[in-house]
């Protein structure tokens, strides 16, 4: 168990590197800033940005919008339970990205009036979610923003939680490729 000692400094650590962080930085860098330091201290890998993780953290962020802090707490695994806040099928859909690549991800939502930063950072380093930020597992981060709600979206490296977008499978145009061949045959003969 750590000491409540230790517990504050390590927050006044934490406050005070995103107090250094210059005023035209973006809130969601000195929240990655500030998780990553967190991380640090306990000899892990910092968290990387992923596109697909942030688009559907700012997708789970605007459908909370209008939802009052106390209808969401705790976090919420992205496996066979969907998060129970959000039309998740649908922000997968719309952040195209293949369903098969979030099983292993967790959605983390913090509801803090005016957003805080030093009460969302604490929101996330001194509760439940410190266990997903300590877990080397894993190695990227989305993070959307929306009135007083902040969500961080965790993946990793694995196939199952790489949020990977949706590959398209080739189909046949007979038009396109039947262009293709009299192009080829057309400069062929022209050269």
């Amino acid at each position: 168990m750590m000491s409540k000692k230790r517990v504050n400094v390590s927050l006044f650590v934490y406050a005070f590197f995103l107090l250094l962080t210059p005023a035209f930085s973006d809130e969601e860098d000195n929240l990655l800033q500030g998780l990553n330091s967190f991380r640090q201290s306990r000899n892990l890998a910092a968290l990387s940005k992923n596109n697909n993780a942030n688009c559907v953290a700012d997708e789970i962020a605007d459908a909370l919008e209008n939802k009052a802090c106390s209808s969401m707490a705790g976090p919420s695994i992205i496996t066979s339970t969907q998060p129970r806040y959000a039309n998740y099928p649908d922000i997968i859909k719309k952040c195209d990205i293949d369903i098969n690549t979030t099983a292993d991800g967790v959605i983390l939502p913090v509801c803090v009036p005016k957003r805080v930063t030093t009460l969302v950072l604490t929101n996330y380093t001194q509760s439940s979610y410190a266990s997903y930020l300590n877990n080397s597992r894993y190695s990227g981060i989305g993070i959307g923003k929306e009135d007083d709600w902040v969500v961080v979206v965790l993946t990793t490296n694995t196939p199952a939680g790489t949020f990977s977008n949706n590959v398209a499978a080739p189909h046949f145009n007979p038009v396109s490729w039947g262009l293709a061949i009299v192009m080829l045959f057309w400069f062929g003969a022209v050269w």
